[in-house]
């Protein structure tokens, strides 16, 4: 069958309205099913002065070329910083042909997993990443994945809860990003699971307080963070023996990307390892996408959320890649499956996969060495200029803090007029700092200089 341009063309026109309206008789009918009388209604919860109820400022209908206009002026709107904050968000590079492969159409477009005689392009780079994140974290399973690095960790804790059964307490650390415990208090108030804080001293957890805390009798697990809130590499020498003595698990936060050069959570003889993807060259966005990862070790794997692909051959002897472990999820098991995550971030997977393959452990190891000596040039040039002093006399890798009586939103308001995001203020006279290998010597000059203007 033959078909002319113009038909090709309105065809195309037709199938691309994808939108059908809900009619009014079918608003009615599923309100009905539901019990509500409105739809106003399913906002009854939500405090009414948090409602916006102005119009929208969005323009009347345009054609084709207006609205790349219009969107062309909206864009150039942003602002592009030169970026020193950190606190779970960094400035790295990430190689231009990422874009190019995700689009790639074996990975884009195989979305279905359950169906693998469909979906081996996504299969088979799911079964990458956790090949290259298990390899990071010297555990041996890991999910594909989570949402972030926050939810990952509340995930953490319910497989620990889940593991210890009839113990119902998590201990954090307090040197975690309080970003990420808040998240995971949410978690646990939700399910019933109790919270206690391990207190911090000199910028590091308390592990004489934490000794005693952990032999309480109902904590079922910890979660330590690496590197911490202030930047620092804690030394967690002799923690899994005292978690593991108490029959008790041992979760770290970890950055990925500073495992290419830190000691591993498996070498720490932690039983999880969780945190955010983001470091593995994803760039900084209005709040995301980015990536939740989390390893475990195979005593713990049916107790781990997320998506499991395992490689095996097809009856011809080929190498092919399927789910594996599926009792534990929600297509088999419903509302009793382990694993409930369905919509995962696998495009933000696909996305580190790229990243680590493209860098190596080579790539990885040098841009963990760049940021290291900027951030180290950086914190010698501002305790030097008598304007700063250190908070902590710890080691830290890209990110460090530091106290001054300057006033810091000050500061970072003359640092922003001149294009550059300055360090993130921790209150009490502490501010942190970041340096990525995309900031140069000049850079960090720059910043230094307008930091000490009167």
């Amino acid at each position: 069958m033959r078909f002319s341009m113009r038909q090709l063309i309105q065809n195309s026109a037709k199938m691309s309205n994808r939108y059908i309206p809900h009619t009014p008789e079918d608003i009615a009918l599923m309100l009905e099913r539901i019990g509500v009388k409105s739809v106003d209604d399913l906002y009854a919860d939500v405090p009414a002065e948090v409602i916006f109820k102005e119009d929208y400022a969005l323009p009347e209908g345009m054609s084709e070329l207006e609205l790349r206009e219009w969107f062309k002026a909206l864009g150039a709107r942003n602002r592009q910083m030169t970026v020193f904050g950190g606190q779970g968000a960094y400035d790295h590079y990430a190689p231009s042909v990422i874009p190019h492969l995700l689009e790639r159409s074996e990975f884009y477009t195989a979305y279905t997993p359950y169906q693998p005689e469909i979906s081996q392009g996504t299969l088979q780079y799911i079964f990458e990443y956790q090949s290259m994140i298990s390899e990071l974290t010297g555990l041996e399973a890991t999910n594909a994945s989570m949402y972030d690095g926050a939810t990952a960790t509340a995930e953490a804790a319910f497989m620990m809860v889940a593991s210890a059964r009839k113990r119902n307490c998590v201990l954090v650390s307090e040197t975690l990003a309080p970003r990420v415990t808040e998240v995971v208090r949410t978690y646990m108030k939700f399910h019933g699971v109790e919270l206690r804080m391990v207190p911090e001293r000199d910028g590091v957890t308390d592990l004489e307080a934490f000794a005693e805390m952990v032999k309480a009798g109902d904590v079922a697990g910890v979660i330590l963070p690496q590197p911490n809130r202030y930047g620092i590499v804690e030394d967690f020498t002799g923690v899994a023996d005292m978690v593991h003595a108490e029959k008790a698990l041992f979760a770290l936060n970890a950055d990925p990307s500073a495992l290419a050069v830190l000691r591993s959570p498996a070498e720490w003889g932690a039983d999880i390892a969780c945190g955010d993807g983001q470091t593995l060259g994803m760039p900084l966005q209005f709040g995301g996408p980015y990536l939740g990862y989390m390893s475990c070790s195979k005593a713990q794997l049916r107790k781990m959320p997320g998506r499991v692909v395992g490689a095996t051959t097809d009856r011809n002897g080929n190498r092919c890649f399927v789910l594996t472990l599926q009792a534990r999820e929600q297509h088999i098991r419903r509302e009793k499956a382990t694993s409930n995550i369905c919509s995962n971030q696998s495009l933000m997977a696909l996305y580190a996969t790229i990243y680590i393959a493209l860098m190596g452990e080579k790539g990885l190891r040098e841009v963990n060495r760049m940021s290291a000596d900027g951030a180290h040039y950086l914190y010698s040039r501002m305790i030097g200029s008598g304007k700063f002093e250190p908070a902590f006399d710890k080691p830290f890798l890209k990110e460090f803090t530091v106290r001054t009586s300057l006033d810091i939103n000050k500061i970072n308001r003359r640092l922003a007029d001149n294009g550059i995001m300055g360090g993130v203020d921790l209150g009490n006279g502490l501010v942190s700092f970041a340096v990525t290998e995309k900031r140069t010597k000049e850079e960090i000059d720059r910043l230094v200089t307008l930091m000490l203007e009167d």
